[in-house]
């Protein structure tokens, strides 16, 4: 399906909303020590600031597997994003997906807390790109 540059831009706005909205579900979960939902908030506030600038740019992937190959192409391998962007996104997943359906295992603060300056790191890294190329396809 094509979008119009109108429909990609409220997409892409409305991505970043709720990766926004979801980092800040990711504190709030962790204040009160629910690891596996902070786990779980964390990996999603990543995937929509990802799936926002794959959009932005004109890409699109049906699943979460395809999100994370398409970050990795896209961006990790042009040097857009760091190696280390491309593996946050990556265990990002591999935790939201053992914390939700793996039994006995629950994680704890110290396993997930490091990883709440890196996801908002990550997520304005991805507003900056996405800033950038709205910028400069505008000139």
């Amino acid at each position: 399906m094509q979008l119009t540059d109108e429909e990609r831009k409220a997409i892409v706005i409305y991505r970043l909303e709720k990766a926004d909205d979801a980092y800040v579900e990711a504190k709030d979960c962790a204040s009160l020590g629910h690891w596996n939902l902070a786990a779980n908030r964390l990996y999603y506030a990543a995937y929509y600031a990802s799936s926002a600038v794959l959009i932005s740019a004109g890409h699109a992937a049906k699943t979460h597997d395809g999100t994370i190959g398409m970050i990795g192409q896209h961006y990790v391998r042009t040097g857009v994003l760091s190696g280390e962007d491309g593996t946050l996104l990556a265990r990002l997943q591999n935790m939201r997906h053992t914390g939700d359906y793996d039994d006995f295992l629950d994680w704890k603060k110290e396993d997930v807390e490091p990883y709440l300056p890196k996801v908002e790191a990550f997520i304005e890294k991805l507003k900056g790109v996405i800033y950038s190329n709205s910028s400069a396809q505008s000139r």
